[in-house]
């Protein structure tokens, strides 16, 4: 995921050639490291994976299909939470299943093809996820700061645009960054240190000039890391604000628990994914982007459903209604 506020420049002390680089073999598959160097926790880390990845689906699933089918759920908060559940789902089966490969073979290759598709498909959908939040930190402000003109200021019209919007953008971001990245020449080692394609490890495996990636990588990062972020806050800034001005102590609990899952798989999102990307090129550590890599890809995903239903009473209640019409 392209959101990393450094530039990342991978240039060959001495620069290669037309002739040398055509003399070499152009890498036609990656070996995905992994956890490879962890040779005695692969059955257990598969174990753990698979358990996360079923959880995760499972709970996306269930949010999805009890949105979809209980009316009282078409509402812009729900809307924006079916979003998000469709971003996790695509985001999480995007990279487990070679993740599970790779636990349970000694080697785990990818072809270069199927490398750049999954780094599009993550790519897509957590930077997705990340403007989405923003989307519906806006829409808790509405709620909280505007409750008199919420249907009129996030009307079903408006709701709609904003989701194709988030889809849209992330999609052309996306297609830019992996297109960018197909046009390096990749010729020597071809061993990604880390369990999935990402952006950073992959720039430090081209033999061929990174410039124009770290450029538009900055852009980005720019974007998704520097104005989400902040209209996050200007938006929670606002929402507490008018929280605290209600007089009473129930208008302040209710404000409160309708943003309170929101802001708790925010600030949980927004950890793993600074953790992992702010940080100087000097300092990089595939340990570290490996971590932050699994909260980001598997535990975000996994806990999302969780956050929402158990502190939800109709989605609970919308769920109860799913599993009686199964049972049935």
């Amino acid at each position: 995921m392209q959101l990393c506020v450094e530039i990342l420049l991978v240039i060959p002390e001495s620069p290669l050639s037309p002739t040398t680089m055509s003399n070499q073999t152009t890498v036609t598959e990656f070996i995905l490291q992994g956890f490879s160097e962890h040779p005695k926790y692969q059955m257990l880390l598969f174990f753990c994976f698979l358990s996360l990845y079923c959880v995760a689906l499972t709970g996306n699933v269930l949010i999805i299909t009890a949105i979809s089918f209980n009316p009282g759920l078409h509402t812009p908060m729900y809307f924006f939470l079916f979003n998000l559940a469709s971003m996790d789902i695509i985001g999480t089966s995007s990279i487990m299943p070679k993740t599970l490969e790779g636990l349970l073979f000694e080697k785990n290759s990818i072809s270069f093809g199927g490398c750049m598709a999954q780094l599009y498909f993550l790519t897509w959908a957590l930077s997705s996820e990340l403007l989405l939040l923003t989307v519906m930190a806006y829409d808790r402000y509405v709620a909280i700061c505007h409750p008199l003109h919420y249907n009129t200021m996030m009307s079903k019209a408006f709701c709609s645009v904003l989701a194709a919007g988030v889809w849209a953008l992330c999609a052309f971001n996306t297609a830019i960054h992996t297109g960018l990245m197909v046009r390096l020449t990749f010729c020597g080692p071809n061993v990604i240190a880390h369990f999935f394609c990402e952006v950073p490890p992959l720039l430090r495996l081209s033999c061929s000039s990174t410039y124009v990636n770290s450029v538009m990588i900055t852009l980005a990062d720019a974007f998704y890391g520097g104005f989400d972020f902040l209209m996050i806050v200007v938006s929670y800034g606002f929402i507490i604000s008018s929280i605290l001005k209600m007089r009473t102590s129930a208008g302040k609990q209710k404000a409160f628990s309708t943003c309170s899952s929101h802001l708790i798989v925010v600030c949980m999102y927004c950890t793993a994914v600074f953790y992992a990307y702010i940080s100087p090129v000097s300092s990089y550590s595939a340990e570290k982007s490996k971590v932050a890599g699994v909260l980001y890809s598997m535990v975000s995903p996994t806990l999302n459903p969780l956050i929402y239903t158990l502190r939800n009473k109709e989605v609970k209640a919308a769920l109860r209604k799913v599993f009686l019409c199964f049972r049935n």
